[in-house]
């Protein structure tokens, strides 16, 4: 019993720390390189989400033995507000903390609203494989008034207000509803590039296609001014903040948490204009 009791004390004290749940508050009260991922698709109840990365910046910015921040990126990109929320929350607490450097540190992609995210850092290290870029708007969806058609189907719409069914996919273009979509998306556009000037100024080399969407390898992008050295989390929290002891503050949600929020952003998507993304 006794030798069973300590086996079970042992595996439950794995399990604790694979879970964070011990451990890295002790490293943390040492000096360290602060680690926050952003893994996935931007968007509110989507594998990265403003509510959960700004509750990690905080942390990792309050943490007296911070001697500088990685954003670790691996990201497509997403929703312009989400990723809008914690570029200005990074800066916000940049200008709290100056002693705190922050770079990105970007591993297979970082586009769109992943780079929008990026550009708030101090310097970005990429791999020279890394797809970099990406800097525009898109709405997508589809058009169904051929397949209606052909199988017989009437479109039966009633709206109150002119333009309540604009980009309705069921119903045939509008060339008014598309220039306003069109207009939405540049303005959203400029804001993007507004962004990327500001974070990267004087390094940054224009040229036509700079935010034409394009996206190129994170050694191409150094050359155009997007992205600052090759380099890992391990090599920037070892040559650059010359602190090689890295605590990961990413916070991460449980499985009950994850999935109400995905039900109510899905919900939330039936009722929307269409899939406005940066991506």
């Amino acid at each position: 019993m006794f030798f069973k009791s300590l086996t079970f004390l042992y595996l439950i004290v794995l399990l604790l720390i694979g879970m964070d749940w011990i451990g890295k508050d002790a490293v943390a009260k040492l000096n360290h390189t602060a680690l926050i991922d952003i893994q996935g698709i931007i968007g509110a109840g989507a594998d990265v989400d403003a509510e959960s990365v700004v509750s990690s910046l905080q942390a990792a910015f309050e943490n007296k033995r911070t001697k500088g921040l990685i954003l670790r990126i691996n990201s497509p990109g997403g929703s312009p507000v989400q990723s809008g929320i914690i570029n200005d929350e990074i800066k916000r607490l940049r200008a709290l903390h100056p002693e705190v450097p922050v770079y990105a540190v970007v591993e297979d992609i970082c586009a769109s609203g992943g780079y929008y995210i990026a550009a708030a850092a101090d310097e970005i290290y990429v791999d020279k494989a890394s797809i970099v870029g990406s800097i525009g708007v898109l709405m997508d969806g589809f058009g169904f008034t051929g397949t209606m058609e052909k199988l017989g189907v009437e479109r039966r719409l009633l709206t109150a207000g002119e333009n309540k069914a604009i980009l309705d996919p069921f119903s045939p273009p509008n060339e008014q509803h598309q220039q306003f979509a069109q207009n939405m998306l540049d303005e959203i556009h400029q804001q993007f590039i507004g962004i990327v000037r500001e974070g990267r100024g004087e390094r940054l080399k224009e040229t036509p296609e700079t935010f034409s969407g394009l996206f190129w390898t994170g050694e191409a992008s150094i050359k155009m001014g997007l992205a600052d050295g090759l380099g890992s989390s391990e090599y920037v929290a070892r040559e650059v903040i010359k602190e090689e002891r890295i605590v990961d503050f990413t916070v991460r949600e449980d499985f009950a948490s994850r999935f109400a929020k995905r039900l109510g952003a899905t919900m939330a998507n039936q009722i929307s204009l269409g899939n406005l993304r940066l991506q």
